[in-house]
């Protein structure tokens, strides 16, 4: 077994994540040594660990498999806290690695959203810039469509194995994308499907990935908004795209303008929003962890606040905000946190459990 091969193989388990393994290679001096060490080998689907044959899988589907110390693993994403092991790239694997912005919204767009999308994507691409979106219906996907009608590269990142493709309905999409020079990508193994604890968890590397993440149509109520969230946290640019104050699907976007994020108007306001982003952050700028001193809180004041409403048996995010009175988007990014953190786990039915019981 290979270091690569070792974060494949601990990519497949359910109970580490990149926060986990850092802590098991700093006791035991590399990821090989801590694979051979740990005791809990069983894959998520159930069963032992096979990395060879998702070795074998990516090789039938014409994957390419890259993990964290692959030199093809894009540096914007490696530098971001809770990095995925690894990533599944359908496609052009330096196309993760350009210059982009993130461009978001419902899948329940008006014309006005799904045209506006188109636009920002086409204008983009035509800048020179890559678009990042989830390849979800609705905004995402005419974010998509322009990027590719101006002959740019555009990246989608999807909540499922790349074997299990979701939604159906943009996989003529998914193959045009790949076709012209950009890339899907997910972090999720061979045979996992689409659920609702996948999705924010996609939201995450679409966040990171990109300079700035524009948010061009979304109810109050909307996984954007959890993209938005989480982009804000990584330090990314957060944009938004106004709507008529009458209607529910801009009801979202006019709640983060309210909230400190970049008005914009058209792909100029973009480009002036992020600036010199096409920098890639340099090497020796990654951050690194810390050892912890004992007597710090493992985790912040807020994270605390949710963590004393958790148990083994689960709670659903909703039920979240209501008792710690948080917006629903926060409590989402917070969550997320906490998972890559090592300290929860997603459940069926939007809900997070510890991920161990307490001491």
């Amino acid at each position: 077994m290979t270091e690569r091969q070792a974060y494949i193989a601990f990519n497949l388990t359910e109970k580490v994540g990149p926060a986990t393994l850092e802590k098991l290679m700093a006791q035991f001096g590399s990821a090989v040594a801590a694979w051979e060490a740990y005791p809990n080998k069983i894959a998520r689907a159930g069963g032992a660990v096979d990395w060879a044959a998702e070795e074998r899988l990516a090789a039938k589907f014409g994957v390419t498999i890259v993990t964290g110390i692959d030199e093809g693993y894009p540096e914007r994403l490696k530098a971001s806290p809770g990095a995925p092991l690894v990533l599944y790239v359908k496609g052009d694997v330096a196309a993760l690695s350009k210059p982009a912005v993130a461009i978001v919204g419902t899948r329940r767009a008006t014309t006005y959203g799904q045209s506006l999308a188109r636009r920002f994507g086409a204008e983009l691409a035509r800048a020179g810039w890559s678009v990042v979106s989830g390849l979800a219906l609705g905004i995402d996907a005419e974010a998509h469509r322009g990027a590719l009608e101006g002959e740019g590269v555009t990246v989608g990142v999807i909540g499922s194995g790349l074997d299990r493709f979701y939604p159906e309905e943009n996989r003529d999409l998914a193959r045009e994308i790949v076709k012209k020079g950009g890339a899907v990508v997910s972090e999720f193994p061979f045979g996992r499907p689409a659920d609702q604890t996948t999705f924010p968890i996609r939201n995450h590397v679409v966040a990171a990935l990109a300079t700035g993440v524009l948010a061009v149509e979304c109810p109050l109520r909307s996984g954007t908004l959890i993209t938005t969230s989480l982009a804000a946290d990584l330090g990314r640019t957060v944009m938004a795209v106004p709507g008529r104050v009458d209607s529910r699907m801009s009801a979202g976007c006019l709640s983060l303008i309210r909230e400190g994020a970049t008005l914009v108007r058209n792909t100029d306001d973009v480009l002036e929003a992020v600036g010199d982003g096409l920098a890639l952050p340099p090497q020796d700028d990654k951050p690194t962890v810390p050892a912890r001193d004992p007597e710090t809180p493992p985790y912040s004041v807020e994270e605390a606040l949710l963590m004393t409403h958790v148990d083994e048996e689960g709670v659903s995010l909703d039920a979240l905000a209501r008792q710690v009175k948080l917006p629903i988007a926060k409590v989402s990014s917070l969550a997320m946190e906490l998972r890559l953190k090592g300290f929860v786990k997603f459940l069926p039915g939007n809900r997070i459990s510890l991920l161990t019981p307490r001491r």
